[in-house]
């Protein structure tokens, strides 16, 4: 081994550990911060470890790429609103797919089908790239749909028609078995880049068809898998490179983003294979025949604040309606005024409130609300019983007390924030619309609770202006 070989080992094995250390804190809120930044050093190192092992490169195209890249980024990052980031998430995993398909379909486009052709990859290495380019591809398609459903060009409609499930399945097996016509091919320079040019399109119709069956509110576990799937692709595109930190770096991804879809579906009480089967989740709508209100009370800023003024502890409950307001630097003020009058202020925050998972944590870290001050729900619902006031803004499904009462709803056995055990409880709206289930909300209707009506970001504005009248 030479001065070089030991510099980029020990560089990887670095990045490695940095890569572990940044996933370890960005599982909670305190240091997730901090875990995203420990973790973009690692991947910095890990790129200058790679042109390093390279050598003989072309910086020039580096250099360019990185400018545009950052550049792009940036200002994507910069131009999105909160309600965007889910959109953005999804976009991103999706770059990250048709990355990892590229680099796959580059590989052999180079050394078997352009001239010079060097030595055809043997039946393993073959399949590791028509691995990269299955799970790229579909990963990519996907995240393209999931951007369309939450960002409103598409239906967050379950989609579906006859025979949809049997063609994803034909889809799959059929790519399935083009990667190992292709694995004994790949020799063949014409055949082998067919086949692998048809494997890529089958794949980009297989992701279309398993992300559109799928209704909005299971929008939060579709894009903790996508990020999973990313990964996978990452992997892959590794061991077809031979790079290993892009390797374990893909497994991480990979993994991570297993263990929080299994999170997500067990936040909603959903398994796997109905997420992936789809069909729950329509469009936001209003209740209608036998599913209208009856006897809901509502309440003035005013009125709302008189109770807030007396009460002892609050706890606030965010959701997608507080994003789409952009109330959350209001909803920070309430929270202070509130304690500086001798209150107890938490924030419940549900795993799948929003539309991506932490999505309400990203929301209030932007408004510097202090990380202990956003409990989990399991944590803050034994405290509810104890609780003055729960404030509901923009939440629905997730406080929904029909998935703890009533059998025949979709989201029977889905664990909920029990701001109904609360002395009171108001819960900020435009309307009585459902939420992303589609269901009516039997919270509305609960003799503590009262509807404060209109836009999070005015009505929660209207309640600081009250509470700062002498």
């Amino acid at each position: 081994m030479n001065a070089r070989t030991v510099v980029v080992a020990l560089v990887y094995l670095l990045s490695a550990v940095l890569f572990i250390l940044g996933l370890m804190r960005l599982s909670k809120v305190r240091t997730a911060r901090r875990g995203n930044a420990i973790a973009a050093t690692g991947m910095l190192l890990a790129v200058v470890g790679t042109l390093v092992e390279l050598g003989r490169v072309d910086y020039r195209w580096i250099v360019g790429g990185l400018v545009v890249g950052a550049a792009v980024g940036a200002l994507a990052a910069y131009r999105v609103k909160m309600t965007g980031m889910p959109e953005l998430v999804a976009l991103l995993n999706g770059f990250g797919g048709a990355a990892s398909a590229l680099v796959a379909l580059s590989v052999y486009w180079s050394d078997i089908v352009e001239p010079p052709a060097v030595a055809a990859p043997d039946a393993a290495g073959a399949a590791t790239i028509g691995l990269s380019a299955l799970i790229g591809a579909l990963t990519f398609s996907g995240s393209l749909v999931a951007f369309g459903k939450l960002s409103g060009a598409l239906s967050g409609k379950p989609r579906s028609f006859p025979g949809l499930h049997l063609l994803a399945l034909a889809l799959l097996l059929a790519s399935l078995g083009a990667i190992g016509f292709f694995a004994f091919s790949a020799g063949q320079a014409t055949l082998g880049a067919k086949v692998l040019i048809g494997l890529v399109c089958a794949s980009l119709v297989l992701g279309v068809l398993l992300v559109v069956p799928i209704g909005g509110a299971d929008m939060p576990v579709v894009v903790s898998l996508l990020n999973s799937y990313s990964g996978l692709a990452a992997a892959a595109t590794g061991f077809v490179v031979g790079n290993l930190l892009l390797i374990i770096a893909g497994a991480l991804v990979g993994a991570a983003g297993l263990i929080l879809t299994r999170i997500m579906c067990k936040a909603m009480n959903r398994s796997l294979p109905s997420v992936v089967l789809g069909g729950f989740g329509g469009e936001v709508g209003a209740p209608t025949g036998t599913e209208e209100y009856q006897n809901v009370r509502a309440a003035t800023p005013e009125e709302a604040a008189m109770v807030l003024e007396a009460a002892g502890s609050v706890v606030i409950v965010p959701g997608y309606g507080l994003a789409v307001s952009q109330a959350q630097h209001a909803t920070r003020e309430l929270a202070d005024l509130l304690e500086q009058r001798g209150a107890r202020v938490s924030f419940a925050i549900h795993p799948v409130a929003g539309r991506m998972p932490g999505h309400m944590n990203v929301l209030l870290a932007e408004a510097e609300v202090p990380y202990e001050k956003l409990v989990e729900m399991e944590q803050i619902n034994p405290d509810l019983k104890d609780t003055d006031v729960a404030l509901v803004l923009g939440a629905n499904d997730v406080v929904n007390p029909a998935a703890e009462t009533r059998k025949d709803s979709p989201i029977y056995g889905m664990p909920i924030v029990q701001v109904y055990n609360a002395k009171t409880v108001f819960i900020v709206k435009r309307s009585l619309g459902s939420g992303y289930a589609g269901v009516k909300n039997e919270l509305f209707e609960a003799p503590n609770a009262s509807m404060i009506f209109g836009d999070a970001k005015k009505v929660l504005q209207a309640l600081v202006a009250e509470l700062k009248l002498e």
